[in-house]
């Protein structure tokens, strides 16, 4: 069994115009890998560019939803089209197609499991979408609550700045602790854990 422990990475709400290329900047300054949860609306023609380059470094792109919506409120035909044409809009830019799927809150109810054919993410973050979180106390909660198998979440919508800068200290601290960072579905695959939608895990870590 090797020593090595493993970590994912994972970035919501993107593509945005700067700060997804900015978060891809330093999971290449680090030799990281990373995976991006995509809202469907936020995939236009001017960005699908962003996207080819995270899948040619390696990255994973997965499901965020179309609309970013509380799925809780939505009828089953709603939240089978706000799947359907997020991965469309993936497939046409990557020609690969989702394996997971990150809900827009983390809310979550039986219909959303029913519906959706894809593995719920979930991770454990740092209040990132909260602006007056500074990039220091950002790299301190991830970097405390690091452990082998474990999924971050964190946000690469627009002006995100304070985490591009948390990625600086976050990924060679926990490098220099031997932790390497992969994609998501890589982090399933390490853990020798094949993730099972029909459990109805929304999974922070691949020991649940």
């Amino acid at each position: 069994m090797s020593e090595k422990k493993y970590m994912a990475l994972t970035f919501d709400d993107g593509p945005s115009d700067t700060t997804s290329l900015r978060v891809l900047e330093k999971l290449k300054k680090y030799n990281a890998k990373g995976s991006f949860f995509l809202i469907g609306n936020n995939i236009t023609p001017e960005r699908e560019y962003i996207i080819r380059e995270e899948m040619a470094y390696g990255c994973d792109i997965e499901n965020h939803s179309l609309t970013h919506s509380d799925m809780r409120t939505l009828d089953r035909e709603t939240i089978d089209s706000e799947i359907r044409e997020t991965t469309r809009r993936i497939v046409a830019v990557t020609g690969k197609e989702p394996v997971f799927f990150r809900p827009p809150y983390i809310n979550i109810n039986d219909l959303m499991f029913e519906t959706i054919p894809y593995i719920f993410i979930s991770g454990y973050g740092c209040e990132d979408w909260v602006p007056e979180v500074s990039a220091e106390e950002r790299a301190r909660r991830v970097i405390e609550g690091a452990r082998d198998g474990a999924v971050v979440l964190l946000h690469d919508m627009e002006g995100n700045e304070n985490t591009v800068e948390a990625l600086d200290i976050i990924i060679p601290e926990l490098q220099g602790r031997g932790f390497e960072f992969v994609t998501i579905r890589e982090l399933f695959e390490r853990g020798g854990v094949t993730p099972d939608n029909a459990k109805r895990i929304v999974y922070t870590y691949t020991d649940q």
